[in-house]
């Protein structure tokens, strides 16, 4: 298996949004082109993995973290591969790509993870890699969660995870 990690093109956005369409997840169009846009203005860049030239997955690197108490810290964000790519080592070859990058910039970088089990994987690669939970508890959009709040288990319910890249 031949695979590839590069930036973001501009036509990546349609075959990206394509390829999660089948599988039945919603990440339209208009996200990756917005990711084309940033990454153009050195807000974020996107590492895109392909097999054999086929779309696999991506992973993205926002420059300056917008959780505040990661002030200039950059953050990995917004990390998939597709189910038909998995377990074969092309996520961790983004996460290196994207710690790599990273790396000519800070010496930390950040992580959010969502707390169900579909993130399950995500939780324990993180884990492995060294990133260590940063001990404010459960974010909701990015705000603590109080003790004894309800939330929502969605996307938006994450835990903030930090690595030293020295």
């Amino acid at each position: 298996m031949g695979y590839a990690i590069r930036a973001l093109r501009e036509d990546d956005p349609e075959v990206i949004s394509e390829a999660f369409s089948a599988i039945g997840w919603n990440k339209p169009v208009s996200q990756y082109e917005k990711y084309l846009a940033e990454q153009r203005a050195g807000v974020r860049d996107v590492l895109v993995a392909t097999v054999d030239e086929e779309y696999a997955g991506y992973v993205t690197v926002r420059w300056e973290s917008p959780y505040q108490p990661f002030d200039g810290i950059p953050e990995i964000q917004d990390f998939n591969v597709l189910p038909k790519f998995r377990r074969r080592g092309i996520g961790t070859a983004l996460m290196d790509a994207a710690e790599a990058l990273v790396a000519e910039r800070s010496d930390v970088v950040a992580i959010g993870v969502g707390l169900y089990a579909d993130y399950g994987t995500a939780q324990r690669m993180y884990v492995r890699r060294g990133y260590i939970p940063d001990g404010r508890g459960i974010l909701y959009n990015l705000e603590q969660v109080p003790p004894g709040e309800m939330v929502r288990n969605d996307d938006d319910a994450i835990l903030m995870f930090s690595k030293s890249l020295v």
